[in-house]
């Protein structure tokens, strides 16, 4: 199958599904009203109520649930075969993921921009709200030791990528200062503020940074420390200071890598070498239901609604400007995950070199997806991406050293986006949890991220590596997959109360509920046998309460349906 036609097809496809299935959400379903008074500005506070234009605000947004999230699920789901990949990319991310993001975000939007979470005590009940809470503080506090692991090994891997990495948050402070102190406008200085980052890009080609061995500790353990400091100080900044304007600058870095990556396809077209399916490669899980939540981003993941009704609800300037943002960037990373299986099954074979020997062609893929282990590891997976990337991107004629640290900075960028994101979002659900404990205290800004921050840090170095949160990472997939079934029951609840047609919320919620749960069973089974008590337990306990919570909740829609029937008027599913 040549690249070029099956990159240009999907993109079709999606625009395609955007205009049709999209908009078809945005007037029949959710009802956008353009004119409706939003929370940024009902709530306007200037740290997280801030009115943001839309083209700013999909810039936050989409490198919030991009991360590396779209590039390690289908740079290890492409083992089973580039076609049950792309397969699941296209129709989950059209039919589940985007109708996700999307309707969690419009049901923050009437809330008070308040968590997806949260907003569960009023459409089913207390009990479930705080069920659900736990559930995403777990989850978040993986993602924020994760993530702070992620960017440490990408950081090791490509030490070229740190000098840009660092020097974009000046360059961000800059811009937002010129944007919202002196009014000045926003695309001409963003444009400014890329070339600027562009050439640190240059500096940083030639001028590599290794972290050394400090204090006792390894290169990865202090850049875990840093990160997580630099996340608490980003997280309570106001957003307009740092985050908008770092994230709008990598909203341009995006559409920069996906033209290069377009070139690249355009010029190259490599042939995908990888198999069209592969159901039993050595050492690997049943491709059914571990495919549903191996590869998350880039069809439907748990995290984006954590972001759709967290920080992007609570900066939304109108409803109408939701279906963009939540629908079409849920699409938008979808495509950038077709561009990773890819730089995978094709880009990956125009040379990849191991132990000292260059292999090419269907020996350069075998070699690196031999088998699970073999492909397994974030750095492996991550490695897979960036040089298939590079390969591609050399047809154009940029030097491989320069390619190479662009697509290191672009991985980094993404992944920084992902984990103070993430560290502002876990404040919020401290703060809320906090006024279901009473404790309200707890909930305020900085006692609120100090403990989104320690706790990571604690379950980072708990076993004085800096590396602690990999131990929990087999049971991240489905532990985020499973929020995603969530999130999409409180969305399907909300339109039950509001009289709406269910079956385009209610089915993906069913298949991602079962899917989940399947997973759950078949890990925890591995765990019981390889007597892993930490990862059993934990994924018992995670099991446990998504039993509870969607017990509670359809015994809560059985009772309003009852009343409903009584009066004589029904929910159309």
């Amino acid at each position: 199958m040549n690249s070029l036609y099956l990159a240009v097809g999907i993109a079709v496809l999606f625009l395609i599904a955007y205009h049709t299935y999209g908009k078809f959400l945005a007037r029949k379903i959710f009802k956008l009203n353009p004119d409706a008074i939003c929370p940024s500005k009902e709530l306007q506070d200037n740290i997280d109520f801030v009115p943001t234009q839309k083209s700013i605000l999909f810039g936050h947004h989409f490198t919030s649930i991009a991360g590396t999230g779209p590039i390690v699920g289908p740079a290890i789901a492409i083992i089973w075969g580039w076609v049950p990949a792309v397969i699941w990319v296209i129709f989950g991310s059209i039919f589940m993921g985007a109708v996700h993001d999307f309707g969690s975000m419009v049901v923050s939007l009437r809330n008070q921009g308040r968590s997806i979470g949260d907003i569960s005590s009023d459409v089913i009940n207390k009990r479930v709200r705080t069920l659900f809470l736990i559930i995403i503080f777990f989850e978040l506090w993986i993602v924020v030791a994760i993530f702070g692991v992620v960017i440490a090994v990408v950081f090791n891997m490509f030490p070229q990528a740190v000098i840009p990495v660092w020097l974009e948050i000046p360059i961000a402070l800059w811009l937002g200062h010129m944007i919202y102190k002196k009014g000045a406008p926003h695309l001409p200085l963003s444009i400014v503020a890329v070339i600027v980052m562009y050439i640190t890009v240059l500096i940083g080609a030639y001028v590599p940074i290794k972290m050394p061995a400090l204090f006792g500790l390894d290169p990865l353990a202090l850049w875990v420390i840093l990160l997580l400091i630099y996340a608490y100080i980003a997280s309570t900044l106001p957003v307009q200071v740092l985050l908008q304007p770092r994230d709008y600058i990598n909203s341009h870095q995006l559409f920069v890598a996906f033209t290069l990556l377009g070139m690249g396809v355009f010029f190259a077209h490599p042939v995908m070498v990888a198999p069209a399916t592969n159901f039993s490669p050595e050492g690997a899980p049943p491709i059914w239901p571990m495919i549903f939540v191996i590869m998350a981003c880039g069809a439907i993941s748990g995290f984006h609604s954590l972001v759709s009704s967290g920080t992007s609800s609570k900066q939304c300037d109108a409803e109408s400007s939701s279906l963009s943002i939540g629908y079409g960037g849920m699409l938008m990373e979808a495509m950038l995950a077709i561009f990773v299986i890819i730089a995978c099954g094709a880009g990956l074979a125009l040379g990849l070199t191991k132990n000292g020997q260059t292999f090419t062609g269907l020996a350069a893929f075998s070699q690196h997806y031999a088998s699970w282990g073999a492909a397994a590891g974030l750095g492996s997976k991550i490695n897979a991406f960036v040089v298939g990337s590079a390969n591609m991107i050399d047809k154009i004629g940029i030097p491989h050293q320069i390619t190479l640290t662009i697509m290191g900075v672009f991985v980094v960028s993404f992944a920084a986006t992902t984990l103070d994101t993430a560290t502002r979002l876990q404040r919020y659900i401290v703060s809320e949890l906090s006024i279901v404990c009473r404790v309200p205290t707890l909930g305020k800004r900085h006692p609120a991220t100090l403990i989104a921050v320690i706790t990571a840090l604690l379950l980072a170095f708990y076993n004085g590596s800096g590396k602690g949160a990999l131990t929990l990472w087999p049971l991240f997939g489905s532990v985020n997959q499973l929020l995603a079934g969530l999130a999409l029951l409180v969305v399907t609840a909300y339109l039950a109360h509001n009289k709406i047609p269910l079956r385009y919320t209610m089915i993906p919620m069913l298949f991602m509920l079962f899917m989940t749960g399947w997973a759950m069973i078949i890990n925890m089974g591995i765990f019981y046998l390889e007597s892993n008590w930490l990862l059993f337990s934990i994924g018992f306990v995670v099991f446990v309460l998504e039993i509870w919570m969607v017990v509670e909740s359809v015994l809560v829609l059985q009772r309003a349906y009852g009343k409903k029937s009584a009066s004589g008027t029904n929910v159309n599913f």
